[in-house]
């Protein structure tokens, strides 16, 4: 798989950016019509929870790719990988935070993106419970329902408010990393999946850390945090690729993400 990257002309992202929301349209309906439900659950290998919905609804966006692109490859939590060699390839996660989702506590959301070459170039969030979307292109400006949305500065760490989707996240191994952060921020904000990442690029967090994601997790996000003034890394620095994973770096202000990855890179030694 390549990484290397061409730019891609404006008409081009236009296109595949308003195919995105048709994504994001279809699956935002495919939940409100189920919203409160009560739906048949199975516990995965991994322990993580698998709905009825994620199936439905990573089936029906792949049906969408499959006709409108049928050159492009497709990644999603569910059904795993095809033709990921592509070009572009779609990452989904039909729902991120299927666990909150059963439990009725609505941080839930669709994740959309496009990988161009190994990059991500297109980066959705769906909220569908607080009707958000945040939607990153790459090199414009990011938009949540439309408007421009921009994080926001911070003096220092001190002051700084920490997001973790899950504490228990986190290996043994791990934890010097996560205690380093929560010791020097001022405020931690637990359980928000997708919602966390939202809210970092709106300017209402500062830093965000976590680990144990898969690329379905991870490949809206920089598209989305870097269009609205932040930045995204593994715990090496590293930008979010195709082949990322499994740990997460993000901070509005690019200035706290330098000091953040020192504590980070610290601690693990």
């Amino acid at each position: 798989m390549s990484t290397g990257g061409n730019t891609l002309n404006d008409a081009v992202l236009d296109r595949l950016a308003a195919f995105a929301g048709v994504l994001a349209d279809e699956s935002r309906r495919m939940l409100l019509d189920v919203m409160g439900q009560q739906r048949a659950i199975e516990m995965k290998p991994d322990r993580s929870f698998v709905t009825d919905m994620d199936l439905a609804i990573e089936r029906r966006l792949r049906e969408l790719i499959t006709e409108a692109y049928p050159d492009h490859g497709v990644i999603g939590e569910e059904q795993g990988g095809a033709s990921v060699d592509s070009e572009f390839v779609w990452v989904l996660d039909p729902i991120d935070g299927t666990a909150p989702f059963i439990a009725g506590m609505p941080v839930f959301g669709t994740l959309i993106a496009l990988m161009h070459n190994g990059r991500p170039v297109i980066g959705i969030i769906d909220q569908p419970s607080g009707g958000n979307r945040w939607v990153g292109v790459e090199g414009r400006q990011t938009l949540l329902n439309g408007a421009p949305c921009r994080t926001r500065g911070c003096p220092d760490l001190g002051s700084a408010m920490l997001s973790v989707c899950n504490p228990d996240f986190f290996h043994l191994s791990e934890h010097p990393a996560l205690n380093a952060l929560r010791e020097a921020t001022a405020w931690r904000i637990y359980g928000g999946a997708c919602l966390s990442f939202g809210l970092l690029a709106s300017g209402r967090t500062d830093v965000h850390i976590d680990t144990q994601f898969k690329i379905h997790d991870l490949a809206p996000y920089t598209p989305i945090i870097a269009g609205a003034g932040g930045v995204v890394t593994d715990w090496d620095g590293k930008p979010i690729t195709l082949e990322s994973g499994p740990r997460i770096l993000a901070a509005g202000d690019p200035a706290r993400h330098r000091d953040a990855l020192a504590l980070v890179q610290a601690a693990m030694g």
